[in-house]
C-alpha cells in the first residue's frame, strides 16, 4: 500500500504505525505526486489533492501541525465509521492520534480534588466511547473499508492477547511493624469511631497470634509464576497525607520486595510528591534499587496522579522505560482508546519517546469505592472489558491491591470477583 501526504510528520508517522504497522500491514510514504501517479497496486490518497485511481480519504489538520487542537471535535462519520471531525471533517486516522495521544488532557481544567483528570471529561466518555477499544475499533473500521474498496485482503494480524495482573503496594502491612506512635493513634481513631473488630485485629497481630491481613504476598507470588506479565508496584515514599506505607528502611517490607522480586517483575510506586518532583523520584527509585539489586525501569503513579506532560518527561529523566498509570480512578474503560502498549508521544515537542505506555482496564476501588458495584455487577463489567480485549487484541491489564484481595472488611464481598477473574482465565488457557 501506498500513501501519499502533502507532508509528512512525525504525528503522522506515529499514527501509521499504529494503525497499519502494528498489524503487521506493508506500507509506504510518499509525498512526490508524480511518483504517486505512477505507482501500482493499492493506493490511499491522504490529501485534498485530487488523483484518478485511487482511494482519498480528507484529511483533518491534525497530523499535519505542531500546536495543540484547541476545539473540541465533534463525533461525526465517515463511510459509517463512527469517529471525530476536526473543523466539521471526520477524519479516522487523526481521531486516533487525538485519543492516543490524550490531547484533550493538556492544560485541562477538567480535574479532581487531586488534581487527577476526569473521566466525565474525556470525549470517549462523552461519546459512549470508553469501554470499547475505540482506536483499535477505528483502525480495524479503517482498514476493513481500505480492503473492500480495494477487493484485497491486507493480511492485517491482530495484535496480540494476553492476561497482565498487575498489583499495587500501597501500604505492605495494615498492622504489623508500624511504630509506636502510629499504632497509638490508630487505636485511639478506632476507639473514637467505635470500630472495636479493627483494634481487636490489631492486638492479636502485634501479638503475633495472627496474621496481618494485608499480608497476602503468597498470592501474589504463586499468581506471578502462572502468569508472567504480572507486575508489582511498591510505594516507597515518604509518609505523607496521601502516602502512608512503612519506612523503606523496614526490614520486613523489604524481605517481603525481595520475596516478590524473585517470581515478578517490581517497578517504582511514585509517590504522591512525584508528578512534579524528579528529584523525589529519584529518590524512590533509588530506595527501591537498594533493596533488590538493579534500578527498575517501570513505574505506576500512586492515587493514579498523572499530569502531562511533566510527569512522563520526569519518568523519562529517571530512566523509565514503561508506565503503567494510564487508566481512571472512577471509572472503567480505555482511557487512551486501546488496550495496546504504545510509544508516548509528547505533544509539546511534537515528537515520539522512549516511554511505553501500558493501559489497565480496571482498578478494584473503581468497581467497589466509585462505582459501587455489587460482587455481580462488578462481575458482568469485568467480563464485558475482558470480551473487548480479547477481541481487539492488547492486555487484559488490571489493578489490585494486597490489601484488597485480602478480603478485609469491607473488601470480604470482592474476593469472588478477584478468584474469579484468574479461575476463569487459567481455565480458558490464557495461562502463559
Amino acid at each position: 500500500m501506498l500513501i501519499y501526504v502533502e507532508y509528512i510528520t512525525e504525528r503522522l508517522l506515529y499514527t501509521l504505525s499504529f494503525v497499519f504497522g502494528d498489524r503487521k500491514i506493508a506500507y509506504q510514504i510518499t509525498n512526490d505526486g508524480i511518483a504517486f501517479i505512477a505507482a501500482k497496486g493499492p493506493k490511499l490518497n491522504y490529501s485534498k489533492r485530487e488523483f484518478e485511481d485511487c482511494f482519498q480519504l480528507l484529511p483533518a489538520a491534525v497530523l499535519f501541525e505542531d500546536e495543540l487542537q484547541k476545539e473540541v471535535p465533534q463525533k461525526s462519520t465517515y463511510r459509517d465509521i463512527s469517529c471525530l471531525a476536526f473543523q466539521q471533517i471526520p477524519d479516522v486516522l487523526a481521531s486516533v492520534f487525538y485519543v492516543l495521544s490524550r490531547m484533550e488532557e493538556y492544560n485541562s481544567l477538567h480535574q479532581d480534588g487531586l488534581g487527577r483528570y476526569k473521566a466525565a471529561a474525556s470525549i470517549l466518555q462523552k461519546q459512549d466511547w470508553l469501554q470499547t477499544p475505540i482506536c483499535d475499533v477505528w483502525s480495524n473500521a479503517l482498514i476493513a473499508l481500505l480492503e473492500k474498496e480495494w477487493q484485497i485482503s491486507l493480511n492485517a494480524q491482530q495484535p496480540r492477547f494476553y492476561f497482565q495482573p498487575t498489583f499495587d503496594i500501597d501500604n505492605t502491612f495494615a498492622f504489623a511493624h508500624k511504630n509506636t506512635i502510629r499504632t497509638f493513634l490508630a487505636n485511639a481513631k478506632d476507639l473514637i469511631y467505635g470500630r472495636t473488630a479493627r483494634r481487636n485485629d490489631r492486638k492479636m497481630v502485634r501479638q503475633g497470634r495472627s496474621k496481618d491481613p494485608y499480608d497476602t504476598f503468597e498470592q501474589i507470588a504463586a499468581l506471578a509464576q502462572h502468569f508472567q506479565d504480572t507486575k508489582v508496584f511498591w510505594l516507597l515514599g515518604n509518609y505523607t497525607k496521601l502516602d502512608k506505607n512503612i519506612s523503606h528502611l523496614n526490614l520486613a517490607q523489604q524481605e517481603k520486595i525481595k520475596e516478590i522480586a524473585a517470581f515478578a517483575e517490581i517497578g517504582i510506586h511514585g509517590s504522591s510528591l512525584t508528578p512534579f518532583n524528579a528529584q523525589q523520584l529519584e529518590i524512590e527509585i533509588q530506595r527501591l534499587t537498594q533493596i533488590i539489586g538493579y534500578r527498575p525501569n517501570s513505574n505506576r503513579q500512586h492515587f493514579l496522579l498523572l499530569h502531562l506532560p511533566e510527569t512522563y518527561r520526569n519518568l523519562l529523566k529517571a530512566g523509565i522505560t514503561h508506565d503503567y498509570t494510564m487508566g481512571y480512578a472512577e471509572q472503567t474503560g480505555f482511557r487512551a482508546g486501546t488496550a495496546r502498549s504504545f510509544k508516548w508521544f509528547d505533544l509539546q515537542k511534537n515528537e515520539v519517546t522512549n516511554l511505553n505506555i501500558h493501559p489497565f482496564v480496571y482498578m478494584d476501588g473503581t468497581l467497589l469505592e466509585y462505582l459501587k458495584l455489587s460482587p455481580s455487577e462488578a462481575k458482568v463489567r469485568i467480563a464485558a472489558l475482558y470480551h473487548a480485549v480479547q477481541k481487539y487484541g492488547g492486555a487484559f491489564s488490571f489493578l489490585w491491591h494486597n490489601e484488597t484481595i485480602s478480603g478485609y472488611q469491607h473488601w470480604e464481598s470482592y474476593q469472588e470477583v478477584f478468584k474469579e477473574n484468574f479461575v476463569l482465565n487459567t481455565a480458558r488457557g490464557n495461562v502463559n
